[in-house]
C-alpha cells in the first residue's frame, strides 16, 4: 500500500449539502476500493491564484489516504467526469512526506484545542 495525498477544488456555486455530497462521494469511492482514508481536510471557500472555467475562488479539499497503485486511474477518472470538480491533483508521498504529514496534522489538532 502507497500513501498518497489529494487536492482537490470544487466549483464554488454549488451549496453546502453539495459540496458534503462530493466530498463523501469521493471518499466513498476510495473505500469501497479498500483504500484507507488517513486524514481529510476541508479548506473552504479560497481565491483561486488565477480563473479556472471563470471562476475566481473554489471549495479545497484534501484527502491523506493509503492505497495501492492500480485505483488511482480510476480514482482520477472520476474526477475527471464529475463536473462539479475544477481542478485535482494526487501525488505519493515518500516517508518523509509522511512525517510532514503528521507533525502538520498535530499542530493543527494543538492549536485547535
Amino acid at each position: 500500500m502507497n500513501h498518497y495525498e489529494t487536492v482537490f477544488i470544487l466549483n464554488p456555486v454549488l451549496s453546502e449539502q453539495q459540496v458534503k455530497e462530493t466530498v463523501s462521494k469521493f471518499e466513498d469511492f476510495l473505500t469501497s476500493k479498500g483504500a484507507e482514508m488517513v486524514a481529510k481536510e476541508d479548506w473552504g471557500l479560497k481565491k483561486l491564484a488565477y480563473e479556472i472555467q471563470h471562476k475566481k475562488s473554489g471549495f479545497y479539499h484534501l484527502f491523506e489516504f493509503k492505497a495501492s497503485g492500480d485505483i488511482l486511474a480510476s480514482f482520477e477518472t472520476e474526477f475527471r467526469r464529475d463536473e462539479r470538480v475544477m481542478r485535482f491533483l494526487t501525488v505519493s508521498l515518500d516517508k518523509h512526506a509522511v512525517a510532514w504529514a503528521e507533525r502538520r496534522r498535530a499542530k493543527l489538532k494543538s492549536t485547535k484545542a
